[in-house]
Formats: structure tokens, sequence, C-alpha cells
């Protein structure tokens, strides 16, 4: 069975952070003027996990959150969008959850992100070795969980683990700088994790970033089908994206939003394409159907909220044009 075959199990084990959201209300309102906040689960991992749930795959995240009433939030909220939480371990001591203040407007956005002392950059390689592997058919990871130790340590380690059992290995190249300690040691170990993935999924910048040249991100995205990967998607924004297998490359739009916020589209393009995929649609449609999630989230207030379930996205598609594809 090919790796992209093991997609139709649909059964997902995400690795990376779950966090604590806060959005100004009402829609538009700039932070520093809010009086209120809307609260949302958050984190690309966590995100990801609830929109693959959405779409009636089985995800299970595999992360630390700390052992606090925020911590506590993330679990509530996990469990109450379906996604498994066993392998969610509490963290001790002085870490905490990362917190987005995030604004629901386009023209100025902001958002604040407070990362110091990160409960999820505390995930052991005891806490991935808990896993059973074989009770998944994919593993994915968020490039944000390799930013610092132990957790990068367990991440690789992972990998491993999921490749002994049979996993296809997705890639969500997901950098953020602010992160890492360097951009060298970023592009090192994004390189490294790269050249393990089966699926490696990131925006123009990202692939330019990993290639040590920001104009040749499209040559590194084909670098990757032509020697490891099964499938490389090359984000461009509001340019679409560039699908790259070994066998073919093709070019698709995007669907039009009226956009909110800019945050999420990433994480529901991803869920959107794999659940697709996972549900038996070709990878052409499963492509189209991961922008329109995309474009459906930016619409909306939060990210984990904002996912569209199936039933959503299908009506989406049935009133609105395809992008093209070529």
């Amino acid at each position: 069975m090919s790796k992209l075959a093991k997609l139709a199990n649909g059964s997902f084990l995400v690795i990376g952070r779950a966090g604590m959201d806060f959005y100004p209300e009402p829609a538009g309102t700039k932070t520093e003027e809010a009086t209120q906040f809307f609260a949302a689960l958050g984190g690309s991992s966590a995100n990801i996990c609830v929109a693959l749930a959405k779409h009636g795959s089985k995800a299970s995240l595999l992360t630390r959150v700390a052992d606090d009433a925020v911590g506590r939030f993330c679990r509530n909220q996990l469990n109450n969008y379906g996604v498994d939480a066993r392998y969610v371990v509490s963290q001790g001591g002085e870490y905490r959850n990362s917190l987005a203040v995030s604004e629901s407007r386009v023209e100025d956005h902001q958002t604040v992100i407070y990362r110091n002392g990160a409960a999820d950059f505390q995930m052991s390689r005891d806490d991935v070795s808990a896993v059973d592997y074989n009770a998944f058919s994919t593993l994915i990871t968020t490039g944000t969980v390799l930013a610092a130790e132990p957790s990068r340590d367990a991440a690789f380690h992972a990998f491993e683990l999921a490749r002994a059992a049979g996993l296809a290995l997705v890639f969500d190249i997901d950098y953020r700088p602010y992160s890492w300690p360097s951009a060298q040691d970023a592009a090192q170990t994004y390189s490294r994790a790269g050249a393990l993935c089966d699926i490696i999924i990131g925006n123009d910048v990202e692939f330019g970033f990993m290639a040590g040249d920001y104009n040749r991100g499209l040559d590194k995205a084909r670098e990757l089908a032509a020697t490891t990967a099964s499938l490389v998607i090359y984000k461009m924004g509001e340019e679409g994206a560039v699908t790259i297998t070994p066998d073919e490359e093709f070019r698709s739009g995007i669907y039009p939003a009226a956009a909110l916020k800019p945050t999420g589209a990433g994480d529901s393009f991803m869920g959107g394409l794999i659940a697709s995929l996972a549900n038996g649609h070709s990878l052409r449609d499963s492509v189209l159907r991961g922008s329109a999630c995309a474009s459906i989230v930016v619409s909306r207030v939060g990210c984990a909220p904002a996912m569209p379930t199936l039933a959503e996205l299908e009506e989406y598609i049935s009133v609105h044009p395809a992008p093209s594809i070529t």
C-alpha cells in the first residue's frame, strides 16, 4: 500500500501545540480598544485536529499543556470537538500554554503571541513512546514542534516510531521565526524533517527559507517531490497553489473570500485536504476542497471554532464556482 493510500484509514495522530486564543469583540475591534474578548481553542496542531474531526476523521493530539486552568480549558475544548486527548500530558512547574490575542480584522491586523516557557516544548521521548502507533494510519507534524528541545528530539523519535509502524508522515512547515534560536538552526532542522516526510505543505516563503534563497522555493518543493516526498504543496496565498507529485504538477486557484481576518487558513487547508483524501476524493478535488476550507475560515471569527463541518464545506462548494486547475 502506498503512503498516500494509507490516508484512507482516516485515523490521524497530530503532534504540536494547543493554546488559548483571545479575539477582541465585536469583530473589527483593535486589541488596544477592546473591552471584551471571545476565548477559543487555538494552536496550529489543535486547529488541524478540529478540522479533521469536523470532517468525520479520527484525530488524536500528542502534546503537553500546562497543569493549570488554561491547560484544562484546552483539554476540555479538544474533548468538546471530538478530538482524542489521551496523549495530551499535563506539564507542571512554571511552564504555560501558548496564548494568542488576535484581531478579527484584515486592515492593520495585529496578532500578539505569548510563547515564553511554552508547555508544549516540554514534550519528551517518553510521551511519544507511550503512543500505540499501530492504531493510526498517519502522523501529522507542524514545524513549530521542532523549534526547541526536548520537543524537537521527541518529534524526530516519533518520526522513527511512526515510520517503523508503516504510517504516512505529513509535515506542515509552519515557520514561526520567534520560536527559533536562529534562522540557520531552523533551516537545517526543516531540511532534516522534510527529507523524512511523505507529504509536505508550506507557503512560498517557507519553501524559499528551506532552500536558503527565497527565489528558489518552488525549486526546493520540486526537489523534495522528485527525491523523497510523495506529495508537496507549494502555497502562494491569493495566487493559489502548485501541487507536485513524482508523476505530475498542477497549479490551482483559490475560492474568493470576504476575509474577516488573515489567520487560520493554513490549518484549515491542511485539515480539509487530508480529510478529503481520506474520504476518497481525488488529489485535484482535495486541493480545491482544502482551498474552500481556507476561504471559509478567514471569513469567520476564531480558528478552531471557524473550521467548517463536512456539511458546511459541501454547501459552500455547491454555491461557489470551482477555481481553475492547469
